[in-house]
C-alpha cells in the first residue's frame, strides 16, 4: 500500500487544483446574461431557420459504434509490436480478442444498427 501513496497524493493534488480553478472562476467571473450571449453562434453567420433540429438517433448510434470498434482496434497495434515475445500464448489471447470483436460486430450488423435508411 505504501507504493500507492504517491499516486493518491497526485490524484488529491489534481482534484484540489481543479476545484480551486473552477471555484475561483465561479467567484471571480462575471455572470452577464444577455440575449446576444445566449444566441446560437455558428461560423460567425446568422442562422437561417430553426437552430435546434432533431437528429436521427442512428447518426449517434453509428458514431458510438465506430468509436468503440476504433478504440478496440487500437489495442492491436501494441500487440503487433511485441508479438514475437509473446509466442503462442499472445497469439491465442489476441485471437480470443478478435473473435469477441467479430461477434460484437456481427451482432450489431444482424440487429441493423449499421443500416442507414
Amino acid at each position: 500500500m505504501i507504493d500507492y501513496i504517491s499516486i493518491l497524493v497526485l490524484i488529491a493534488l489534481a482534484v484540489l487544483i481543479a476545484a480551486l480553478i473552477v471555484g475561483g472562476s465561479y467567484i471571480l467571473g462575471q455572470r452577464i446574461i444577455q440575449k446576444t450571449k445566449l444566441s446560437v453562434y455558428e461560423c460567425g453567420m446568422k442562422t437561417i431557420g430553426p437552430t435546434r433540429i432533431k437528429m436521427n438517433i442512428r447518426y449517434y448510434l453509428v458514431a458510438m459504434l465506430f468509436l468503440i470498434f476504433d478504440i478496440e482496434i487500437m489495442f492491436l497495434y501494441p500487440w503487433a509490436l511485441v508479438t514475437g515475445d509473446l509466442k503462442m500464448f499472445g497469439f491465442l489471447e489476441m485471437l480470443v480478442f478478435v473473435v469477441i470483436l467479430l461477434v460484437g460486430y456481427l451482432y450489431i450488423w444482424k440487429k441493423g444498427a449499421l443500416e442507414w435508411e
